[in-house]
Order: C-alpha cells, then sequence, then structure tokens
C-alpha cells in the first residue's frame, strides 16, 4: 500500500506541459542598454571641421553653433580631432581616419583648450557632442607601432597590414585579440569623455571590432555619464550591449535606387519589412542622404538624389529612425568635398534650411516620430499604386502623423484603400484641415509628399 501511495504522490508532484516556467518563456528585451534620456527626439548633425569654415578650426565651428541649435540639431558628431599620420600619407592633410595620437589632438584645428571651449558652448546651448572614434586601426607612425608592436595585425610575411582588399594603404590594422589593446583603447575613449567632456563616439567601421569590446567599453563610459554610441555598422548584434544607433546602410540604397529610376516605391518594402520584423524595437538605426564618405566619393546631392531629394529626407525624418544632416546640405552644397586637402564649404542661402528646419520641428511636435524605443512602429497605409506612392501611419496614444510619398517623376492620383486613416488631419505645410476615410483620394505632384497629423 505504502509504494502506491508514494507513486500517486510522485505523479502529483511532477510538472506538466501546462505549466512552464515563466522566468524561461517570458520575453526578454534584446536592447540591453539604456539609452540617454536627451537622444528620445534627436537630430544628428555631422561637422567636417577641416572644411566646416574658412578657417578650418574648433574656434571657428564654435560661432556657428547658435545657428545649428536655431535649425533644431541635438547631436553634434565631430570627425576625428586626432593628429593624422605623416608616414604613407594621402593628399596633402592626409586622412583624419588615420590616427597617429590617441590622446592628441590636430593642430590643424586647433588646442585642447579650444576643442574644450567648442563643447563647452555647446553644452550651454543644450547641444551634445560625440567623437568620431577609430578603433579599428591606425597610422603607421603612431606611437603604438613601435611601443606595441604586438598589438597589430600581421601578413603572412610577418609585416604590419593595412584593412585586407580595402586601398586603405594609410594605415595598419590593430589586433583585438590582445588584452592590453584592449585596455588601452578603452582608457582612451574614457580620456575623452571623463577629461574633454564629449558625450558619446560614432565608432569608424566598428563592425571590424569585437562586439565583446564594445559592450565592455559601452559599460566602462556608462559609468561615467549616460552616453550615445554611434556604429558605421548595420548588425542588430551591436544593439544589445553597445551601441544605440547603427547606420541604415540599405535604407540609404533603396532611396538611391528610386531617386536614379532603377527602382521604385515599392524597392522600400524590403527595408521596411525587415526594420519591423528582424530588428530589436529599441534599436535606433540611422537614415540619411549623405555623409562624408557618400558626399567625398559618390555624389553630391544633386548627383545621388536629383529631383527626388526632398522627398527623400522628409522620410528620413518621419519614418522609423535617427535623421542625419551632414554639414554643408542646409546651404545646398553642389560639390562634392574634397578628403584630404583643405575645401570649404561655400555658405549660402538655399531652401534647403527651410525644409530642414520645417521637418525637424514637425519631427518634434509629434511623439508618435520618436527616436527608437520612445515613437510609434510604421502601419503600412495600403493605396493603389504601391509602385509609385509610399503611405504610412505612425500613432501614439492621441497623436497620429499619416505620411503620403510620391516617389515618381509623374503626377500620381492614388486611392487608399486599407488602413487607419479615418478621420480630420493638419496638413503640415499649410495648417488646412482634411478629413480621410478608406476609399479617400489625393493627388501628389511628382516626387511629392504630404505629412498630415492630429
Amino acid at each position: 500500500m505504502r509504494w502506491i501511495m508514494a507513486l500517486l504522490i510522485a505523479a502529483f508532484a511532477m510538472p506538466t506541459a501546462a505549466q512552464p516556467t515563466p522566468s524561461r518563456y517570458t520575453p526578454q528585451p534584446y536592447v540591453k542598454i539604456q539609452h540617454p534620456a536627451w537622444s528620445r527626439q534627436a537630430v544628428l548633425y555631422q561637422l567636417n571641421t577641416r572644411q566646416f569654415t574658412p578657417e578650418g578650426t574648433f574656434r571657428a565651428a564654435e560661432k556657428q553653433l547658435p545657428r545649428l541649435k536655431a535649425l533644431g540639431i541635438d547631436i553634434v558628431w565631430l570627425m576625428p580631432v586626432n593628429p593624422i599620420g605623416v608616414k604613407n600619407r594621402k593628399g596633402t592633410l592626409g586622412s583624419p581616419y588615420s590616427v597617429r595620437d590617441y590622446y592628441g589632438v590636430n593642430p590643424e584645428f586647433g588646442t585642447v583648450a579650444d576643442l574644450k571651449a567648442f563643447i563647452a558652448t555647446a553644452h550651454r546651448l543644450g547641444l551634445h557632442v560625440i567623437l568620431d572614434w577609430v578603433a579599428n586601426h591606425t597610422a603607421w607612425d603612431n606611437k603604438l607601432v613601435a611601443e606595441h608592436p604586438e598589438w597589430y595585425e600581421h601578413d603572412w610575411k610577418g609585416r604590419f597590414r593595412p584593412t585586407p582588399w580595402f586601398d586603405w594603404s594609410d594605415i595598419i590594422d590593430l589586433d583585438y585579440d590582445k588584452p592590453a589593446l584592449r585596455q588601452y583603447m578603452t582608457a582612451a575613449m574614457k580620456y575623452w569623455v571623463r577629461d574633454i567632456g564629449f558625450d558619446g563616439f560614432r565608432c569608424d567601421v566598428a563592425g571590424m571590432v569585437p562586439v565583446d569590446f564594445w559592450n565592455n567599453a559601452r559599460t566602462e563610459l556608462s559609468a561615467i555619464k549616460p552616453v550615445f554610441m554611434l556604429a558605421e555598422w548595420n548588425w542588430p548584434d551591436y544593439h544589445a550591449r553597445a551601441f544605440d544607433a547603427t547606420y541604415a546602410w540599405d535604407w540609404w540604397d533603396a532611396m538611391h535606387a528610386i531617386g536614379t529610376g532603377k527602382s521604385d516605391a515599392s524597392g522600400l518594402f524590403a527595408y521596411y519589412s525587415w526594420n519591423d520584423g528582424a530588428w530589436p524595437r529599441g534599436a535606433m538605426r540611422m537614415l540619411f542622404t549623405t555623409n562624408h564618405d557618400k558626399n567625398s566619393w559618390d555624389g553630391s546631392d544633386e548627383e545621388l538624389f536629383g529631383k527626388s531629394f526632398a522627398a527623400a529626407t522628409a522620410l528620413s525624418f518621419v519614418s522609423d529612425g535617427l535623421p542625419l544632416i551632414y554639414n554643408g546640405q542646409e546651404a545646398g552644397n553642389p560639390k562634392r568635398l574634397a578628403f584630404f586637402e583643405r575645401d570649404p564649404i561655400v555658405w549660402r542661402d538655399h531652401p534647403n534650411a527651410a525644409l530642414f528646419k520645417r521637418l525637424i520641428a514637425f519631427r518634434k511636435a509629434h511623439p508618435a516620430l520618436d527616436n527608437a524605443p520612445w515613437g510609434a512602429p510604421m502601419v503600412r497605409v495600403v493605396n493603389d499604386h504601391p509602385d509609385k506612392v509610399f503611405s504610412f501611419v505612425r500613432r501614439k496614444g492621441a497623436d497620429q502623423v499619416f505620411a503620403v510619398f510620391n516617389f515618381s517623376g509623374e503626377t500620381q492620383k492614388i486611392t487608399f484603400t486599407d488602413g487607419p486613416i479615418d478621420g480630420p488631419f493638419h496638413d503640415e505645410r499649410d495648417g488646412t484641415t482634411t478629413t480621410l476615410r478608406e476609399g479617400a483620394t489625393m493627388t501628389l505632384a511628382p516626387w511629392g509628399y504630404r505629412l498630415l497629423s492630429r
């Protein structure tokens, strides 16, 4: 009898399939880092110190910060400020991404005091400043080459090695299998945050450096103060414990293909499908029409986007993403800025400045457009010309934005066949009210767009 009772007790004590362990099956957020509160509505501005002013200095650039604040900028990204290598230098002045001294300031731009004054003024204006950091490689004449040759990668003959396959002959690669290198690089990054005042980093070719290095660096930097980290890379993995934002290169590719007639509006579906389904909700993806690489090597805004530029720019501000302005875009910069020489931007009044200011103001007026994870996801609004017109809604609480883009060179009259658009909307351009419902029609000029809200 005792053995029967024991069996019954054991049977009732055994867990069943209907009783899963809560901790094992409860969804967990992929993004473990805490985004700085000041990045919630942030708009980025990339500043190329060498070309930003006729003087090409920090002091001259500092005088332009009030203008950037008035434009609506939140985070200024300074391209590398370190001294540039001389050995195997490209051009007369060399690449800012060929770092000779991780603790030094390029005398071409000014002094450490000048840089601190730039950051102090930015902070007084309510701006934050991040530094372009080059961790993957150094100049050939960086002092680490002589002091720690074992920290570098070597080719099959034992020679120092530039990054394979690319024409990056002015730099040589570091070897992150070396713990001492990791400690040195992290300490250098902490110096620029703790002692100089930067608020984070844009990390050059971040994917060529192991993600576990970045994970630890973020932890140590965050112990100093909240920092913002942007990776020049395009993988979800980098968002978990290291970076707030990564590059949306595939968004740029899709928009460029549309603007040059190689694709149509449906070419955006793949990007936004992957963004919605395969990327973590807390990941900021930086959207841009240009940056220093695109401008110098691929072409001006006119060359790259032509008549689609304004619509592409507007989409970068109202869709799910973190928008970037590259210096000179607000002046309609018509040229490719030289990379290894002085080639100052020619500043002028241009409609682009009003375009950016209007888009930034609209974006900040609508919580639905906040950066991830605060903003709202995009909900597709189906129309009867999906190969020409791209339309969606972003809604958060009582705030709703309805965006419609004609990504074609012809006038389009469309009908909306599905989507949460019933009700009155205010037009961003003129403040007029339009009442919409399923089956409503709209006419858009070539490369035109409408931003409606309520």
